[in-house]
């Protein structure tokens, strides 16, 4: 069932179609600058094979007794939602907090659509888990259409290929058109689960669709965004030189789905809570994949602090005491996220939403002061400092290694300059902080679902004794 690096690596190599910096890549895997992120996540099933991490990282299956990855096992307990977070922590934590995202994002739509869909829409579903499962498989999650003008509902579109709809259906199966886009990991997925991106009207049918397709479907196009494009050399970017993110722009031409890979089709009045209860799962490998970043941001503003030699000055530490509170208030509300886990449809456990919610929330609202202090602790050699080229000559090193002495020596300074320059100044730091904003649901969609989560009733009771409204 558990697949090695080198068998992930070779399963890319199918003929999809992928077009990254304006040409058509044969080989995903033979492309310098995907690479980067395909290998980041062949380090999911190497890691795997750590005998020291395997524990986290695998479960047992309670119907074969066979080892599968903890991501893919159904959660039945909050035990279980707990182990999930620590399997995406840990693996983020050698990504440089960049999460593999080959199992994390394509579980959470699986469980959603265990528990919304009904019927044979679910045996199909199930099918389709076990096979996911027992393959060991990478699954993305096509979910955000490009959506056009957001006043109107897909079906209002001026182009209804902005929202992705189903143009024909036969026996064997639908065909159907249109774009997603954010959609993460699909250049280095195997199958990609395609979800509705919103509540749907009667009007919106055809558009009321999920289902998923291996990568290399015909007509199915990835066009890969090439933020973050060139070569990054190891001394001068240690992050973004082994860790990236492939986002594409997921483009359906008239490709067939048959039926038994279609999970909902034509009952629109599904679309919102299989969105909705997508969201619960995914807000929290958001937040769990968040914390090993505030972790380097908490030990890297420290350590550079006391490198520069103001370590032990007040108004450093407290920037560290704020940053501190900041990161352990995130992972606590993880962690409550999971303790308070519910059961959900056909016993498969969700974490509590409010929580999962307010952890998101948290993070996202206190990450701008966060990179502000990580900064302000280090220097402006987070931009200044010197890269590889220079790290390499033997006379420019000579100098830099006189100049850039301070409480520390000069090269475990610049090396960590170079890493808190790469996760909050460069390329990869500009992702982060985008990240924060929007990815897996807006700010504003956080403190909307805070809302709805938070139950008022205890609270007005209360409020009803102590000044006697009930009386």
């Amino acid at each position: 069932m558990l697949r090695s690096a080198s068998a992930f690596l070779e399963s890319l190599r199918d003929g999809r179609t992928v077009f990254y910096q304006g040409k058509q890549i044969d080989d995903v895997t033979e492309e310098p600058d995907l690479r980067v992120a395909i290998d980041l996540a062949a380090r999911d099933f190497e890691l795997a094979e750590d005998p020291e991490l395997a524990p986290v990282l695998l479960a047992k299956d309670p119907d074969s007794g066979a080892e599968i990855p903890v991501l893919y096992r159904l959660p039945t307990s909050p035990a279980d939602v707990q182990a999930r977070s620590a399997a995406i922590e840990l693996t983020t934590q050698h990504g440089s907090g960049i999460p593999p995202l080959i199992k994390e994002i394509g579980t959470d739509a699986l469980f959603a659509l265990l528990r919304v869909t009904d019927g044979e829409w679910y045996e199909r579903v199930r099918a389709f888990y076990e096979h996911c499962r027992d393959g060991d498989l990478a699954v993305a999650v096509a979910q955000t259409d490009v959506k056009g003008d957001r006043s109107l509902a897909p079906h209002a579109q001026s182009d209804p290929d902005l929202y992705l709809h189903v143009v024909s259906e036969s026996a064997d199966g639908i065909v159907v058109r249109g774009a997603k886009t954010h959609t993460s990991g699909s250049v280095n997925a195997n199958e990609i689960i395609v979800l509705p991106t919103r509540a749907m009207g009667p009007d919106d049918a055809e558009y009321a669709v999920a289902f998923a397709i291996p990568v290399a479907t015909p007509g199915l196009t990835l066009y890969t965004s090439s933020f973050g494009a060139g070569t990054r050399g190891p001394f001068e970017f240690p992050a973004a030189s082994r860790s990236k993110m492939l986002d594409t722009l997921t483009v359906f031409d008239d490709v067939f789905v048959p039926w038994d890979r279609v999970f909902l089709y034509r009952r629109p009045e599904l679309a919102g809570p299989l969105a909705l209860t997508f969201v619960e799962y995914h807000r929290f490998t958001a937040v769990s994949y968040k914390l090993p970043l505030l972790d380097t941001f908490v030990g890297g503003a420290a350590r550079i602090a006391e490198m520069n030699g103001v370590g032990r000055v007040g108004h450093i530490r407290d920037k560290l005491t704020h940053l501190i509170t900041y990161a352990e208030t995130v992972r606590g509300l993880t962690e409550l996220a999971a303790i308070r886990s519910r059961e959900g449809q056909r016993g498969i456990w969700y974490p509590d939403p409010l929580t999962t919610n307010m952890a998101k929330f948290t993070f996202a609202r206190g990450y701008p002061e966060a990179v502000e202090i990580v900064q302000n602790c280090a220097g402006g050699l987070l931009v200044t400092g010197h890269g590889d080229a220079d790290w390499a000559n033997p006379e420019i090193r000579a100098v830099l290694e006189k100049y850039f002495v301070a409480a520390g020596p000069a090269e475990p300074r610049l090396r960590l300059m170079h890493l808190l320059s790469d996760l909050t100044a460069g390329d990869l730091g500009g992702y982060h902080a985008v990240l924060a904003v929007h990815a897996e649901g807006s700010v504003e969609a956080e403190k909307m679902q805070i809302l709805r989560s938070y139950d008022p009733r205890p609270a007005s009771a209360l409020v009803n004794r102590l000044a006697h409204l009930d009386d």
